[in-house]
Protein backbone atom coordinates (compact mmCIF):
# COMPACT_ATOMS: atom_id res chain seq x y z
CA UNK A 1 0.00 0.00 0.00
CA UNK A 2 1.43 3.38 -1.02
CA UNK A 3 2.38 5.70 1.79
CA UNK A 4 0.64 9.11 1.81
CA UNK A 5 2.73 12.09 0.81
CA UNK A 6 3.58 14.10 3.92
CA UNK A 7 2.37 17.67 4.17
CA UNK A 8 4.80 20.50 4.71
CA UNK A 9 3.85 20.87 8.35
CA UNK A 10 4.62 17.19 8.98
CA UNK A 11 8.21 17.36 7.79
CA UNK A 12 11.14 17.10 10.19
CA UNK A 13 12.56 20.61 9.82
CA UNK A 14 16.27 21.29 10.26
CA UNK A 15 15.75 24.11 12.77
CA UNK A 16 18.29 26.61 13.98
CA UNK A 17 22.04 26.28 13.37
CA UNK A 18 21.61 23.87 10.47
CA UNK A 19 22.48 24.74 6.87
CA UNK A 20 20.00 23.37 4.33
CA UNK A 21 21.26 22.70 0.78
CA UNK A 22 18.57 23.00 -1.87
CA UNK A 23 17.98 22.67 -5.60
CA UNK A 24 15.29 24.18 -7.81
CA UNK A 25 15.42 22.01 -10.91
CA UNK A 26 12.84 24.04 -12.78
CA UNK A 27 15.05 27.13 -12.57
CA UNK A 28 18.49 25.46 -12.73
CA UNK A 29 19.30 26.88 -9.32
CA UNK A 30 21.24 25.43 -6.42
CA UNK A 31 21.95 26.99 -3.08
CA UNK A 32 22.14 26.88 0.68
CA UNK A 33 20.02 28.53 3.36
CA UNK A 34 20.29 28.82 7.12
CA UNK A 35 18.82 30.30 10.27
CA UNK A 36 21.23 30.86 13.16
CA UNK A 37 20.01 31.09 16.74
CA UNK A 38 21.77 29.75 19.86
CA UNK A 39 25.14 29.38 18.10
CA UNK A 40 25.14 33.00 16.94
CA UNK A 41 23.78 34.29 20.23
CA UNK A 42 26.57 32.55 22.16
CA UNK A 43 29.31 34.11 20.01
CA UNK A 44 27.92 37.64 20.20
CA UNK A 45 26.96 37.51 23.88
CA UNK A 46 30.45 36.31 24.81
CA UNK A 47 32.06 39.46 23.44
CA UNK A 48 29.27 41.91 24.38
CA UNK A 49 29.84 43.99 21.26
CA UNK A 50 28.00 47.28 20.71
CA UNK A 51 24.86 46.66 18.70
CA UNK A 52 26.12 47.94 15.31
CA UNK A 53 29.30 45.85 15.59
CA UNK A 54 27.34 42.76 16.59
CA UNK A 55 25.07 43.14 13.56
CA UNK A 56 28.03 43.39 11.20
CA UNK A 57 29.73 40.34 12.68
CA UNK A 58 26.47 38.38 12.59
CA UNK A 59 26.21 38.95 8.83
CA UNK A 60 29.83 37.87 8.40
CA UNK A 61 29.12 34.68 10.36
CA UNK A 62 26.07 33.83 8.25
CA UNK A 63 28.01 34.35 5.02
CA UNK A 64 30.93 32.25 6.28
CA UNK A 65 28.62 29.43 7.34
CA UNK A 66 26.83 29.38 3.98
CA UNK A 67 30.09 29.18 2.05
CA UNK A 68 32.07 27.05 4.48
CA UNK A 69 29.57 24.22 4.58
CA UNK A 70 29.97 23.83 0.82
CA UNK A 71 33.58 22.66 1.22
CA UNK A 72 34.07 19.12 -0.06
CA UNK A 73 37.25 18.50 1.91
CA UNK A 74 38.70 18.80 5.40
CA UNK A 75 39.81 22.38 5.66
CA UNK A 76 38.94 25.91 6.64
CA UNK A 77 37.23 28.89 5.04
CA UNK A 78 38.13 32.28 6.49
CA UNK A 79 36.27 35.53 5.86
CA UNK A 80 38.15 38.67 6.77
CA UNK A 81 37.66 42.38 6.27
CA UNK A 82 40.40 44.98 6.67
CA UNK A 83 39.37 48.61 6.43
CA UNK A 84 39.85 52.14 7.73
CA UNK A 85 36.46 52.61 9.40
CA UNK A 86 35.50 52.40 13.09
CA UNK A 87 35.17 48.61 12.65
CA UNK A 88 38.51 47.92 11.04
CA UNK A 89 38.50 44.12 11.24
CA UNK A 90 35.96 41.32 11.00
CA UNK A 91 37.08 37.69 11.08
CA UNK A 92 34.90 34.60 10.81
CA UNK A 93 36.16 31.14 10.03
CA UNK A 94 34.58 27.79 9.43
CA UNK A 95 36.52 24.58 10.05
CA UNK A 96 34.94 21.58 8.39
CA UNK A 97 32.80 19.79 9.08
CA UNK A 98 30.95 22.11 11.52
CA UNK A 99 32.98 24.46 13.73
CA UNK A 100 32.53 28.24 13.62
CA UNK A 101 34.32 31.07 15.41
CA UNK A 102 34.42 34.84 14.88
CA UNK A 103 35.43 38.17 16.33
CA UNK A 104 35.44 41.88 15.48
CA UNK A 105 37.90 44.67 16.24
CA UNK A 106 36.78 48.26 16.53
CA UNK A 107 37.91 51.68 17.71
CA UNK A 108 35.61 52.46 20.64
CA UNK A 109 36.02 56.23 20.39
CA UNK A 110 35.48 56.34 16.63
CA UNK A 111 32.50 54.03 16.97
CA UNK A 112 30.93 56.24 19.64
CA UNK A 113 31.25 59.26 17.36
CA UNK A 114 29.76 57.33 14.42
CA UNK A 115 26.79 56.22 16.53
CA UNK A 116 26.21 59.75 17.83
CA UNK A 117 26.21 61.07 14.27
CA UNK A 118 23.93 58.32 12.98
CA UNK A 119 26.63 56.81 10.73
CA UNK A 120 25.97 53.14 11.49
CA UNK A 121 25.30 51.71 8.04
CA UNK A 122 27.70 48.86 7.22
CA UNK A 123 29.68 50.86 4.66
CA UNK A 124 30.05 53.71 7.13
CA UNK A 125 31.31 51.45 9.92
CA UNK A 126 33.69 49.51 7.70
CA UNK A 127 34.98 52.35 5.54
CA UNK A 128 37.32 51.68 2.65
CA UNK A 129 39.16 48.39 2.49
CA UNK A 130 38.91 44.80 1.34
CA UNK A 131 36.97 41.61 1.90
CA UNK A 132 39.01 38.43 1.57
CA UNK A 133 37.94 34.80 1.41
CA UNK A 134 40.70 32.32 2.18
CA UNK A 135 40.44 28.55 1.70
CA UNK A 136 43.01 26.51 3.63
CA UNK A 137 43.19 22.76 3.02
CA UNK A 138 45.85 22.24 5.66
CA UNK A 139 49.51 21.40 5.70
CA UNK A 140 51.39 20.79 2.44
CA UNK A 141 48.76 22.62 0.39
CA UNK A 142 48.66 26.11 -1.04
CA UNK A 143 46.05 28.52 0.25
CA UNK A 144 43.56 30.02 -2.16
CA UNK A 145 42.50 33.60 -1.55
CA UNK A 146 39.96 35.78 -3.31
CA UNK A 147 39.93 39.49 -2.55
CA UNK A 148 37.40 42.16 -3.45
CA UNK A 149 37.11 45.82 -2.49
CA UNK A 150 34.50 46.82 0.08
CA UNK A 151 32.58 48.45 -2.74
CA UNK A 152 28.99 48.28 -1.58
CA UNK A 153 26.65 49.51 1.12
CA UNK A 154 26.30 46.07 2.77
CA UNK A 155 28.23 42.82 3.11
CA UNK A 156 25.48 41.28 1.01
CA UNK A 157 26.33 43.60 -1.87
CA UNK A 158 30.08 43.10 -1.46
CA UNK A 159 29.63 39.32 -1.49
CA UNK A 160 27.66 39.66 -4.71
CA UNK A 161 30.55 41.56 -6.28
CA UNK A 162 32.94 38.81 -5.16
CA UNK A 163 30.92 36.06 -6.81
CA UNK A 164 30.46 38.11 -9.96
CA UNK A 165 34.15 38.88 -10.34
CA UNK A 166 35.84 35.79 -8.89
CA UNK A 167 33.55 32.88 -9.74
CA UNK A 168 31.59 34.48 -12.59
CA UNK A 169 28.56 32.41 -11.66
CA UNK A 170 25.23 34.28 -11.42
CA UNK A 171 24.73 34.43 -7.65
CA UNK A 172 22.35 36.19 -5.28
CA UNK A 173 23.19 36.49 -1.60
CA UNK A 174 20.71 37.48 1.10
CA UNK A 175 21.65 38.18 4.72
CA UNK A 176 19.50 39.28 7.61
CA UNK A 177 19.97 39.92 11.35
CA UNK A 178 17.34 40.41 14.05
CA UNK A 179 17.16 41.03 17.78
CA UNK A 180 14.53 39.30 19.88
CA UNK A 181 13.37 39.90 23.42
CA UNK A 182 11.96 36.76 24.97
CA UNK A 183 10.51 36.10 28.40
CA UNK A 184 12.11 33.24 30.29
CA UNK A 185 10.54 30.80 32.72
CA UNK A 186 11.56 33.12 35.55
CA UNK A 187 9.56 35.96 34.02
CA UNK A 188 12.62 37.99 33.07
CA UNK A 189 13.05 39.38 29.56
CA UNK A 190 16.20 38.33 27.76
CA UNK A 191 17.84 39.64 24.62
CA UNK A 192 18.60 37.16 21.84
CA UNK A 193 20.33 37.44 18.45
CA UNK A 194 19.11 35.67 15.34
CA UNK A 195 20.27 35.74 11.74
CA UNK A 196 19.54 34.04 8.47
CA UNK A 197 20.82 33.90 4.96
CA UNK A 198 20.66 32.33 1.55
CA UNK A 199 22.99 31.84 -1.38
CA UNK A 200 21.37 30.95 -4.71
CA UNK A 201 23.41 30.21 -7.84
CA UNK A 202 22.44 29.64 -11.45
CA UNK A 203 24.05 26.40 -12.64
CA UNK A 204 22.45 25.21 -15.90
CA UNK A 205 23.82 22.25 -17.86
CA UNK A 206 24.87 24.65 -20.62
CA UNK A 207 27.47 27.02 -19.10
CA UNK A 208 26.98 29.53 -21.94
CA UNK A 209 23.62 30.38 -20.36
CA UNK A 210 25.38 31.81 -17.29
CA UNK A 211 25.80 35.23 -18.87
CA UNK A 212 25.69 38.35 -16.75
CA UNK A 213 24.89 41.87 -17.83
CA UNK A 214 28.07 43.39 -16.38
CA UNK A 215 30.51 40.76 -17.71
CA UNK A 216 32.88 40.57 -19.46
CA UNK A 217 34.80 43.78 -18.93
CA UNK A 218 31.99 45.40 -16.99
CA UNK A 219 30.60 47.01 -20.15
CA UNK A 220 27.58 44.77 -20.53
CA UNK A 221 28.47 43.88 -24.10
CA UNK A 222 29.46 40.66 -25.76
CA UNK A 223 30.49 40.55 -29.43
CA UNK A 224 28.94 43.97 -29.93
CA UNK A 225 25.57 43.06 -28.41
CA UNK A 226 24.10 43.69 -24.99
CA UNK A 227 24.11 40.57 -22.85
CA UNK A 228 20.64 39.40 -21.86
CA UNK A 229 20.04 37.66 -18.57
CA UNK A 230 18.68 34.11 -18.79
CA UNK A 231 14.92 34.08 -18.15
CA UNK A 232 15.12 31.31 -15.54
CA UNK A 233 17.83 33.05 -13.60
CA UNK A 234 15.96 36.35 -13.82
CA UNK A 235 12.93 34.65 -12.26
CA UNK A 236 14.98 32.98 -9.53
CA UNK A 237 16.87 36.15 -8.70
CA UNK A 238 13.65 38.15 -8.51
CA UNK A 239 12.13 35.60 -6.12
CA UNK A 240 15.18 35.65 -3.84
CA UNK A 241 15.12 39.45 -3.79
CA UNK A 242 11.57 39.40 -2.40
CA UNK A 243 12.79 37.90 0.88
CA UNK A 244 12.74 40.31 3.80
CA UNK A 245 14.70 40.16 7.03
CA UNK A 246 11.72 38.87 9.01
CA UNK A 247 11.42 35.82 6.77
CA UNK A 248 15.15 35.10 6.99
CA UNK A 249 15.18 35.22 10.78
CA UNK A 250 11.69 34.26 11.98
CA UNK A 251 11.88 30.91 13.85
CA UNK A 252 8.21 30.32 13.04
CA UNK A 253 8.97 30.38 9.32
CA UNK A 254 12.00 28.12 9.25
CA UNK A 255 14.34 27.45 6.36
CA UNK A 256 12.30 24.77 4.61
CA UNK A 257 9.09 26.78 4.79
CA UNK A 258 10.85 29.79 3.31
CA UNK A 259 12.24 27.73 0.44
CA UNK A 260 8.79 26.31 -0.22
CA UNK A 261 7.22 29.78 -0.25
CA UNK A 262 9.75 30.97 -2.80
CA UNK A 263 10.14 28.05 -5.17
CA UNK A 264 7.21 25.61 -4.81
CA UNK A 265 5.91 26.41 -8.29
CA UNK A 266 9.21 25.34 -9.86
CA UNK A 267 9.79 22.35 -7.61
CA UNK A 268 12.28 22.84 -4.79
CA UNK A 269 14.18 19.91 -3.32
CA UNK A 270 15.97 20.10 0.04
CA UNK A 271 18.80 17.84 1.13
CA UNK A 272 19.94 16.67 4.58
CA UNK A 273 20.98 19.62 6.69
CA UNK A 274 24.42 20.22 8.15
CA UNK A 275 24.73 21.55 11.67
CA UNK A 276 27.16 24.27 12.70
CA UNK A 277 28.63 24.73 16.17
CA UNK A 278 30.15 27.53 18.22
CA UNK A 279 33.49 25.80 18.64
CA UNK A 280 36.91 27.45 18.78
CA UNK A 281 40.05 25.63 17.66
CA UNK A 282 42.30 27.16 20.29
CA UNK A 283 43.86 24.99 23.01
CA UNK A 284 46.38 25.22 25.79
CA UNK A 285 48.80 22.95 23.89
CA UNK A 286 48.63 25.08 20.73
CA UNK A 287 49.25 28.28 22.63
CA UNK A 288 52.07 26.71 24.63
CA UNK A 289 53.78 25.76 21.36
CA UNK A 290 53.56 29.38 20.19
CA UNK A 291 54.90 30.78 23.45
CA UNK A 292 57.71 28.22 23.49
CA UNK A 293 58.98 29.80 20.29
CA UNK A 294 59.64 33.12 22.03
CA UNK A 295 63.14 34.19 22.98
CA UNK A 296 64.16 34.56 26.62
CA UNK A 297 63.90 38.34 26.28
CA UNK A 298 60.40 38.12 24.79
CA UNK A 299 59.26 35.78 27.56
CA UNK A 300 60.61 38.16 30.20
CA UNK A 301 58.91 41.14 28.54
CA UNK A 302 55.57 39.29 28.28
CA UNK A 303 55.55 37.80 31.78
CA UNK A 304 53.91 39.40 34.80
CA UNK A 305 54.70 38.20 38.31
CA UNK A 306 56.29 35.04 36.97
CA UNK A 307 53.52 33.97 34.63
CA UNK A 308 52.06 34.70 31.21
CA UNK A 309 48.36 35.07 30.48
CA UNK A 310 46.96 34.96 26.95
CA UNK A 311 43.33 35.32 25.91
CA UNK A 312 41.93 33.90 22.68
CA UNK A 313 40.37 36.69 20.62
CA UNK A 314 37.72 34.33 19.28
CA UNK A 315 36.35 32.53 22.35
CA UNK A 316 37.72 34.80 25.11
CA UNK A 317 39.26 31.82 26.94
CA UNK A 318 42.25 32.88 29.05
CA UNK A 319 45.22 30.52 29.43
CA UNK A 320 47.83 30.95 32.16
CA UNK A 321 51.38 29.64 31.95
CA UNK A 322 54.21 29.73 34.41
CA UNK A 323 57.37 31.17 32.87
CA UNK A 324 59.14 27.88 33.53
CA UNK A 325 56.68 26.12 31.19
CA UNK A 326 57.58 28.21 28.13
CA UNK A 327 61.03 29.69 28.81
CA UNK A 328 63.78 28.54 26.43
CA UNK A 329 65.95 25.77 27.84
Amino acid sequence: MAQPTPKLGELDFAGDDHVVPFQVEGLDVRGRAVQLGPMLDAILERHDYPQPVARLLAEAIVLTVLLGTSLKFEGKLILQTKSDGPVDLLVADFSSPENVRAYARYDADALQVAIAEGRTAPHELLGKGILAFTIDQGAHTQRYQGIVALDGHTLEEVAGVYFRQSEQIPTRVRLGVAELYVRGDDGKTRHRWRAGGMVAQFLPEAPDRMRQADLPGGDGEEAGHMVEEDDKWAEARTLVETIDTDELTDPNVGTERLLYRLFHESGVRVYPSQRVLDQCSCSRDKLKTVLSGLSAEEVEHTATDGHIEATCEFCSTTYRFEVSEVAPA
